[in-house]
């Protein structure tokens, strides 16, 4: 299989309030925090939330080639409230960075494998609630970049 081509990914972990952002180098090695963002729930259908336009804009300023959204799956692999919401959420997105593609990825753990990295480091409470949702999308893109190098060794 031959590598993937360069560029920079982005991560993304939809949560109920917030979404969280991570940016990979170009050469795909290594995911680190972007942002997060106040998820946009009050725009209608027609209308392309906050959320989803700043993302788009982050998509083109750092030339993104694939965007890389988290699947929440259930620990038995089904797929529950939170990977529908998901998944609506990655085709509004993908709507709106056309052609660039998005890719849904399992996310299982993601949060809580943050949450505990982060308090590892001494990052609790509230100063772990700002950036938790960053350290999941890190999680999220650093295993989906992870398979995409295992798949071309």
């Amino acid at each position: 299989m031959t590598a993937p081509p360069r560029g920079v990914r982005l991560g993304v972990d939809v949560g109920q309030v917030r979404v969280g952002v991570a940016l990979s180098d170009p050469d795909g090695i290594l995911a680190t925090p972007l942002v997060t963002l106040a998820r946009d729930l009050k725009t209608g259908i027609e209308a392309v939330p906050a959320d989803i336009s700043e993302i788009a804009r982050l998509v083109e300023l750092h030339e993104v080639v694939t965007v890389v959204v988290g699947l929440p799956v259930t620990l038995a692999g089904g797929h529950g409230p939170a990977a529908t919401q998901a998944k609506a959420y990655a085709q509004r997105l993908a709507a709106a960075i056309t052609p660039v593609p998005v890719d849904l990825v399992d996310e299982r753990m993601s949060t809580v494998v943050a949450s505990r990295r982060l308090a590892e480091r001494g990052v609790r409470g509230r100063r772990q609630r700002a950036v938790v949702d960053q350290a999941a999308a890190v999680e999220i893109l650093q295993s989906w970049l992870d398979r995409q190098r295992r798949r071309t060794e």
